[in-house]
């Protein structure tokens, strides 16, 4: 039986202190410990996206994670963003634009959109497109998502 380790850091704004196994994600300690699920787990490698967390103001795959690395750091997860102004601009741009079909992959897409926003206040269509690269969506093509951040840009300026 492996020792376990405490982690201590701030989610979402708020001071939070747990428990985990050496090996266990960041995304598993925030969706099976700490019930945050809107967090998703899609590929588990690293390539779809669907796990984009907020860590120390970078975007990061929880997937790829260690939830031990979390200890210090500031994470933020699609639930942190509930309140956030930008954030309302790209949720209601989403379904304007039609850029959300089973949603699943909605949260790492709005997670990385708000990142890309939160340095590029007016970003090119190009600009969008690398700053998503990283996610996949399996339901639509990317114009309607890429319409959409840059509908975001232009209410949220």
């Amino acid at each position: 039986m492996s020792p376990k380790i405490d982690v201590a850091f701030k989610l979402n704004g708020v001071d939070v202190r747990t428990t985990v196994s050496p090996g266990m994600s960041a995304l598993e300690m925030l969706r099976d410990e700490l019930h945050l699920t809107g967090t998703k787990y899609g590929c588990g490698e690293g390539e779809c996206g669907a796990c984009t967390i907020n860590v120390d103001g970078l975007s990061a795959n929880a997937c790829l994670m260690f939830a031990a690395d979390c200890h210090g750091r500031e994470i933020v997860t699609i639930e942190g963003l509930v309140s956030d102004p930008r954030t309302e601009a790209l949720k209601k741009s989403f379904v304007a634009y039609g850029a959300v079909q089973c949603g699943f992959c909605t949260p790492g897409f709005v997670m990385q959109a708000r990142n890309l926003l939160e340095k590029v206040r007016s970003p090119t269509p190009e600009q969008i497109r690398r700053g998503i690269e990283g996610n996949l969506c399996r339901c639509t093509g990317y114009k309607k998502i890429v319409e959409a951040i840059s509908e975001a840009a232009a209410a949220s300026s």
